[in-house]
């Protein structure tokens, strides 16, 4: 019912900025919360930044809370993730998910993912 395709990862210096995209596609793509989660080599998924369905209610990660923001745009079915002063920390593969606000934060109630996109932020 819906599909998720992330986009706009690629390099940056550190310091540097960022906008990743998520594209969904399906009718009832607003009833559904958005998170972006990364996973870097060797280590275990982390959860990055969540927003409700209509975008008044946001939860951030404290390793990003002041760099990143999320944010969606329902008409155009879009997901954003726009990140500011990146350090090499933050290179991961970035995945964007639809679930439940109550719980998407720590990684439950997902019910779609979406492939990833990779960034790395060289030193």
């Amino acid at each position: 019912q819906v599909q998720l395709v992330e986009s706009g990862g690629g390099l940056v210096q550190a310091g540097g900025s960022l906008r990743l995209s998520c594209a969904a596609s399906g009718r009832t793509f607003t009833s559904y919360a958005m998170g972006w989660f990364r996973q870097a080599p060797g280590k275990e998924r982390e959860f990055v930044a969540a927003i409700s369905w209509g975008g008044s209610t946001t939860y951030y990660a404290d390793s990003v809370k002041g760099r990143f923001t999320i944010s969606r745009d329902n008409a155009k079915n879009m997901v954003y993730l726009q990140m500011t002063s990146l350090t090499p920390e933050d290179t991961a593969v970035y995945t964007c998910a639809a679930g439940r606000i109550a719980t998407i934060a720590r990684g439950y109630g997902i019910d779609y993912w979406g492939k990833g996109t990779p960034v790395t932020v060289s030193s």
